[in-house]
């Protein structure tokens, strides 16, 4: 490979990440370790990896120590595994000293995966990204050998939004009747439309969705798995968005298909289930009191993005807003649970603590009886429940009932406290 080249793109993303506006986001790294950041498409792992070398700069490591290289640039597509080690030899033409390696989208280059490794096991500081099509979690392990920590990145939480949209959230802005309203009117584009980076200066944001929707369908499960039935898998994937809130076992999702004429077997379902997964599309949540078997076979499913699910549905929002709190939950707890036995029906649970929450749009009809009594219910018969909180779109009250407290929050303020 050209070093020259390799060299004028080293210092073209040198250029990029000088003007960049980095938006300050919750993640913490071991700078003596080397990572690969995994997860949905379009979440903003290139963007951390701007954030991470402008810290390191401005910790006082020279430009020239930095060796970013997006694979998917133009310049490098006659680029091999044989031209890995120019890297290596670009690096020390620029600098002396200890050199730190971003490589984006690197799984492009077959064999990739030897190079990795040799880095690591050299004590080079090494961080990588790469798509879903060609770098899952699981096979990181199997690749990478331990040598890499695997960091699980997502689009912006509704902080990072505000953040990103330059809308004060602090005490005073949430209570103010402008400020409020501002951090309203940018709730509703979040809640529609998610937090992709990218979406945020774009008009057409669906459009732009609907785009990301198509390349893990197409590319992250279809292309990867050899799927041949690509109209089955679509009708698959919405039948799940349908089914956001409900238990929704192979079983019954395969009757489902096979009653509007899809004909696949129930381990196929299986296992578009297993890629729509292994792609970060989506999640399940699983019963606290079922049997392990039941846990795996009859979760709860919810997509990784409001704007994904929003693709699907039509005057759904008591559907988004569920999926909402799901997420939130499922990206900041290591566990959560819905709860369903005889007497109690309560849409999340978190053991580490104690937190049951129920999501309700409106504390106005007559649901609101339902989800109090499995409320009442778990506070009776649950020794490891003593948070109460019920979501709503914009409803706020505090509640007492037979000496249980429950806290009534609409989301947007939820998801800023």
């Amino acid at each position: 490979m050209n070093h020259n080249t390799l060299k004028n793109i080293i210092f073209d993303h040198h250029e990029t990440i000088k003007s960049f506006d980095i938006v300050e986001r919750d993640y913490a790294f071991d700078m003596n370790a080397n990572y690969v950041l995994v997860g949905l498409r379009r979440a903003g792992k290139s963007t951390l990896l701007y954030k991470l070398v402008k810290d390191l700069i401005a910790s006082g490591t020279d430009w020239e120590q930095i060796i970013y290289i997006n694979f998917e640039d133009d310049r490098l597509e006659e680029f091999t595994s044989a031209d890995f080690n120019d890297i290596l030899e670009v690096q020390a033409e620029l600098t002396s000293k200890k050199g730190w390696f971003f490589l984006d989208e690197i799984q492009i280059i077959d064999g990739w995966e030897k190079f990795a490794r040799r880095l690591a096991d050299s004590k080079e500081h090494v961080f990588i990204t790469g798509s879903n099509a060609k770098m899952l979690s699981s096979e990181i392990e199997e690749h990478l050998g331990g040598r890499y920590l695997t960091k699980y990145i997502t689009p912006y939480n509704f902080k990072e939004f505000l953040t990103a949209k330059k809308i004060d959230f602090d005490q005073k802005a949430i209570i103010g009747t402008k400020s409020q309203g501002n951090i309203r009117r940018a709730f509703d584009e979040y809640f529609h439309f998610g937090g992709f980076p990218e979406s945020l200066n774009l008009i057409d944001k669906r459009g732009y969705v609907s785009s990301i929707y198509q390349k893990i369908l197409l590319g992250d499960m279809a292309s990867r798995n050899s799927i041949r039935n690509i109209s089955a898998l679509k009708i698959m994937m919405k039948k799940i968005a349908e089914s956001v809130k409900d238990e929704l076992s192979y079983s019954k999702l395969h009757n489902i298909l096979k009653t509007i004429g899809i004909s696949i077997s129930k381990d196929v379902v299986i296992d578009y289930i297993s890629y729509a997964k292994d792609s970060y599309l989506i999640f399940a949540v699983r019963n606290y009191f079922s049997k392990f078997v039941d846990r795996e076979t009859t979760p709860k499913y919810y997509y990784n993005e409001n704007g994904l699910l929003n693709l699907f549905l039509f005057d759904s929002e008591t559907r988004l807003l569920e999926n909402l709190v799901a997420i939130t939950l499922h990206n900041k707890y290591e566990e959560i649970y819905y709860l369903k036995s005889k007497n109690l029906d309560a849409d999340f649970f978190i053991p580490e603590n104690g937190t049951v929450v129920q999501v309700s749009y409106s504390l106005k009809n007559n649901a609101d009886d339902r989800e109090i009594a499995s409320i009442l219910e778990a506070a009776k018969t649950m020794k490891e429940a003593d948070r109460f909180v019920i979501i709503t779109f914009e409803e706020e009250k505090e509640l007492e009932i037979d000496g249980t407290k429950i806290e009534a929050i609409p989301i947007w303020k939820w998801l800023l406290a």
